[in-house]
């Protein structure tokens, strides 16, 4: 990942006067322990107040090993290491300064300004970019809806996620892969094609044909509880469809005709891309070579005449291969799919399954199987996915506090959201620049954005609960709010009509509301960076906001005679050198949004 090269000189000064000033406990410890370069990068913090320093260490977790107060081991470190950092050459860089049991380090101004903003200017929408290893194939799988019900809200979360984390990684580098691996196969056509030769026909697959056969769906469940004779005729009609019979097979490509062309509206309206699409049927050709290697490894055997692999874990129930009628499930499928990933993309670098938190203990009992099989077969370490998997879960999607149930015929379409926030946004924009050019092109951008945004702007781990007001507020911290702060400096731009000055007086940006704004344009490689690591987005969202509040402060700023001190004025030096700070902002908040799946719209 990108490195602060300002926390880099910090770390190795700090770690070198760490082995200076006690030696005895460094040659106990080790090259690899606390005083190791690279342990104190890891622990380096951001102080709450930013006066304080760029960023600091705390030097608590060192008191006990070193037998001495914190506030001792700070005042003789940062002593040590600034000493260090003058033989060096980088005490105009960096200065460590000891407060309390704090090591913090200030950062010379004119320095992160000048080489943060030429990169920035320099970079473009490439600043922030990595290239950890190209040949390393990442693969994430995301959206993954069922066949033959609407893309609801409930969908949304894993494609918005997922998209992001594919944009995020290909930016580090890696050879991204984005899955799309949609539910099509499971009892659950055989519940569809009871329901369309009972109470549909030819009409029911035009039109809103994906909403028609919602309604199928619905009804069957309701007339269900009471005639358990149909649960058995959809038993029957997904056999059916298991053996290849054609008038199943003619009705489940039908189902999956209507529902790819609904799906893929939606995907083009979010401005969301697979690299391959793989359905649940792809992989039925495969799920017996999987239960084969399973068998040879003895890793398979049969409870209540299922047959299943016992996972010799009290906290895990055993992966369910075959139920005793035969039929195949969710987790042989993806077991197959598992191995199918493997050989396809030649032992890829990682997979992630973006996947809601429903889905823990069945991705638990896959990854467990898997690693059980590779430790049966004594696959070399090279050879084996086993710790290359990763289910990233996330909470759940409710609106106006209740859950959605497609079942039950509760679930608010993702259209109709979207549709609802374009309309309030071609509202405000009528209201306040009714001669907007491409008004309705902008109103749309600013409604997608508000609705991925709702989704990316919470930790994934948190539940969210989508009420319109909130979805739809364009103020305060939403994806709006980015959007018209892009906007606002962009005007800022075409009002200066001129190419960014090639000479700039970088000295001249002092103040510290600008210094605050350069600050958090060098943090944005580490941001990208962690967002990956951790496999959260919000990351991102939450630094582009707090950019975004930077900014405005110095736009809001007032000189001293109360006056708005202007970004364009009278002073061409000071002039050139502020557009550069503005220009560096429009490209890392346009970068940002870019990988959330936003828009940046330049005239709002």
């Amino acid at each position: 990942m990108a490195k602060d090269k300002y926390k880099e000189i910090f770390a190795g000064a700090t770690a070198d006067a760490f082995r200076i000033v006690f030696p005895e406990t460094y040659k106990s410890e080790g090259d690899s322990g606390p005083f190791f370069a690279e342990t104190v990068y890891d622990a380096l913090v951001v102080p709450k107040d930013p006066s304080m320093g760029r960023f600091c260490l705390p030097v608590f977790p060192y008191a006990r090993l070193l037998k001495q107060a914190p506030p001792q081991i700070a005042l003789q470190i940062s002593e040590a290491a600034n000493r260090i950092l003058i033989e060096n050459d980088k005490s105009e860089l960096v200065k460590s300064e000891p407060v309390g049991g704090f090591l913090n380090a200030r950062v010379s101004a004119v320095a992160i300004t000048r080489s943060t903003l030429t990169t920035i200017l320099r970079q473009e929408n490439n600043y922030g970019d990595s290239e950890l290893d190209e040949d390393q194939t990442y693969l994430v799988e995301y959206s993954s809806p069922n066949i033959a019900k609407p893309f609801g809200i409930g969908h949304l979360r894993s494609t918005i996620l997922g998209n992001s984390l594919k944009r995020i990684n290909k930016k580090l580098g890696y050879k991204v892969v984005g899955i799309n691996f949609p539910g099509d196969w499971g009892t659950q056509f055989g519940k569809m094609i009871v329901a369309y030769s009972k109470w549909g026909d030819e009409n029911t697959l035009k039109g809103e044909a994906v909403k028609n056969l919602l309604k199928l769906y619905v009804r069957f469940h309701r007339e269900a509880h009471g005639d358990d004779t149909l649960n058995e005729d959809a038993r029957q009609a997904f056999a059916a469809l298991e053996n290849g019979e054609p008038d199943a097979v003619r009705l489940w490509k039908l189902f999956k005709k209507v529902s790819n062309a609904e799906f893929d509206r939606i995907y083009k309206m979010l401005g969301v891309h697979f690299d391959w699409v793989c359905g649940e049927s792809d992989l039925n050709d495969k799920m017996e070579p999987m239960i084969e290697r399973l068998r040879r490894a003895q890793l398979t055997s049969h409870s209540e005449g299922a047959l299943i692999v016992d996972l010799e874990d009290e906290q895990l129930p055993p992966v369910l291969l075959r139920k005793s009628d035969g039929a195949t499930l969710y987790a042989t499928r993806d077991l197959a799919g598992l191995a199918y990933r493997w050989e396809k993309y030649h032992g890829f670098h990682k997979s992630l399954y973006v996947v809601n938190v429903a889905q823990v203990d069945h991705f638990k009992q896959c990854f467990k199987a898997v690693a059980m099989l590779e430790e049966a077969e004594r696959l070399a370490t090279d050879e084996r996915m086993t710790g290359r998997v990763k289910h990233v879960d996330f909470g759940w999607v409710k609106f106006d506090g209740q859950m959605m149930s497609t079942r039950k015929g509760n679930t608010v379409l993702l259209e109709e959201v979207i549709d609802k926030a374009t309309d309030l946004a071609g509202q405000i924009i009528r209201d306040k620049n009714p001669d907007l050019k491409n008004l309705e092109d902008t109103a749309r951008m600013i409604g997608v954005g508000a609705v991925i945004f709702s989704q990316i702007s919470v930790r994934s781990q948190r539940d969210i609960d989508l009420r319109w007001a909130e979805v739809l507020n364009f103020e305060g911290e939403t994806g709006p709010y980015l959007q018209y702060t892009h906007a606002r400096l962009c005007s800022i731009l075409r009002r200066y009509g001129q190419d960014i000055p090639t000479v700039i007086e970088f000295d001249l940006l002092d103040q510290p509301e600008e210094q605050r704004v350069i600050e958090l344009l060098a943090d944005f490689p580490e941001v990208v960076g962690d967002a990956s690591e951790q496999y959260e987005p919000y990351f991102i969202a939450a630094y582009l906001l707090k950019l975004a509040a930077a900014f405005n402060r110095v736009y809001q700023r007032k000189d001293k005679n109360n006056r708005i001190d202007k970004i364009i004025s009278d002073d061409e030096k000071l002039t050139g050198a502020r557009v550069a700070l503005v220009q560096a902002v429009v490209i890392v908040i346009k970068e940002g949004l870019r990988l959330l799946g936003l828009q940046a719209p330049e005239a709002m």
